[in-house]
């Protein structure tokens, strides 16, 4: 992710107070630059896409396996919803432990910026998938069963990015990530 555009500190020609001003809120606007807007569109997008990444991943390896081993819908969409909950929190868990957080502070972290995001798009996805007529009972192979499966993924994008605009213009959801980049 680009940060070269966030503040390093200073504001005004003079050493911010922790927290930006004294006032939490200019913090998470400052280092999105929302400066009162909130979170710009692109700070979510980016977010977004970091989230629907790892999602993506999980998702796709879970039913991958489940389709490959021919086991029920049910089971491989929890598989698949499971890995892709492991998969999205692993990105930004991997990256604040880099940043050098212990892995207990690191956790807290991933549930705090990605848990919404993620849930958001498992339930846009696996709706989708769900309500396309064949798509639960099709394999690797078909086209529909892909079709399904990124459809779901570029709606879940879609849905995603305002909700995610909106935590992270109020200092909440992938805004808690930015202090350890």
């Amino acid at each position: 992710m680009d940060h070269s555009t966030h503040h390093t500190g200073t504001a005004h020609g003079h050493t911010a107070p922790a927290g930006g001003h004294g006032h939490p809120e200019h913090a998470a606007h400052s280092a999105h630059g929302g400066h009162g807007k909130g979170a710009s569109w692109s700070t979510a997008v980016k977010a977004t896409l970091h989230c629907l990444t790892g999602c993506a991943i999980g998702e796709i390896l879970g039913m991958v396996i489940g389709t490959a081993l021919l086991w029920g819908n049910v089971p491989t969409m929890i598989l698949a919803i499971t890995l892709a909950f492991v998969f999205g929190y692993s990105f930004t868990l991997f990256a604040v432990v880099r940043a050098g957080l212990s892995l207990k502070a690191a956790v807290k972290v991933a549930l705090a910026a990605d848990t919404v995001s993620i849930a958001v798009m498992e339930l846009v996805d696996n709706a989708i998938i769900a309500l396309t007529p064949g798509a639960m009972d099709a394999h690797l192979s078909d086209g529909l069963f892909w079709s399904a499966l990124l459809g779901g993924f570029a709606v879940a994008f879609v849905i995603t990015t305002p909700v995610n605009k909106w935590m992270i213009g109020r200092g909440k959801g992938h805004a808690v990530v930015h202090a350890y980049h």
